[in-house]
């Protein structure tokens, strides 16, 4: 019986990894990865995603200032963001480092050091959009989808933004990463039940 449950669960993680790496096609991230852009700002923005291989490329050149970036294949849940292009080197930096297999804490410290040292640019001020929900596997439409917004203002504290530095409720403002080259406020609409 044992030896069933784990075979069953050995094929579920299986099944589950090999959904989470298929790669769609490039008009399908192009469209899905816009979905995080504003809406001012969809026509021309720049798109990265991923070839047949899995390579991180770009699908389509930027005539503007956002930059957006495909939902990653190696991720079991759906997820496209979007910039402002002044973000691009520190969210490049983030990519290199990644790929060099460091993990978060690290790659902050890493970056920390270079922006503190003037190696990194971080924009005094930048946007970032975060889009989530479903994959619908029949239609391969997105259902349930949610946006939640970042306003990157490096070094930033409490007292110099007048908001508090622990999550709020759905709706509300705060800043995570106080003091740090990665201050932002966050704010996270309430969802749809």
């Amino acid at each position: 019986m044992n030896k069933h449950i784990f075979l069953g669960a050995a094929l579920l993680l299986v099944f589950q990894i090999g959904l989470s790496q298929e790669i769609q096609t490039k008009e399908w991230q192009i469209k899905t990865a816009l979905m995080a852009v504003p809406t001012d700002y969809k026509e021309g923005a720049k798109v990265y995603g991923y070839d047949a291989n899995g390579n991180f490329v770009t699908l389509r050149e930027g005539t503007n200032d956002y930059i957006a970036l495909a939902s990653d294949p190696k991720k079991e849940k759906f997820s496209t963001a979007a910039y402002h292009k002044d973000l691009e080197p520190f969210m490049a930096r983030g990519r290199e480092l990644k790929a060099e297999g460091k993990e978060f804490q690290e790659i902050f410290d890493i970056r920390e050091k270079e922006v503190k040292a003037g190696k990194l640019k971080m924009p005094d001020k930048s946007t970032l959009c975060v889009f989530t929900g479903m994959v619908n596997p029949d239609s391969k439409e997105i259902e349930n989808p949610y946006v939640r917004y970042v306003f990157y203002i490096p070094f930033a504290t409490g007292a110099s933004t007048g908001l508090p530095t622990t999550p709020t409720p759905p709706g509300h403002a705060w800043l995570m990463d106080p003091g740090t080259h990665r201050a932002h406020i966050m704010i996270t609409p309430p969802k749809n039940n």
